[in-house]
């Protein structure tokens, strides 16, 4: 016997299909949507203007896509702004900068990312609320 948490959801793996591919596509747009935008500025600030943003989208879906179906939640959530954001980039540059003699701007980098961040998931799920 399995504990709740490691069993596939009702239905099994079949049942899942649709939503893999539903999050795979919509993954794929997201990666595609950051790239563009860090197109326009290929520096650490773009991509915490991404994360920043992604996080504000995210509150507002998860508060706002309650009443959405479970794939669409979960091919918006997961797949699109968890395609978008990019946690692994937002630390590789924190490094590098610090790296590169400039740790005051690295500090100020992840504190403005971490900082905008929470503040942007608040933003959109308590404003998505008061809607």
């Amino acid at each position: 016997m399995t504990p709740a948490s490691c069993r596939w959801p009702r239905g099994g793996v079949e049942a899942r299909g649709m939503t893999v591919v539903l999050i795979g596509t919509a993954g794929a747009a997201g990666v595609l949507a950051r790239y563009g935008f860090s197109l326009l500025s290929p520096s650490p600030w773009a991509t915490c203007a991404i994360n920043v943003l992604g996080s504000l989208l995210l509150g507002i879906l998860v508060h706002a896509g309650r009443d959405l179906a479970p794939e669409v939640r979960d091919a918006l959530g997961v797949g699109l702004l968890g395609g978008f954001t990019t946690f692994s980039t937002f630390s590789v540059q924190a490094v590098m900068e610090s790296d590169s003699g400039a740790p005051g701007a690295a500090a100020l980098y992840v504190i403005a990312s971490v900082g905008f961040g929470l503040a942007a998931a608040a933003a959109g799920f308590y404003g998505a609320r008061a809607l």
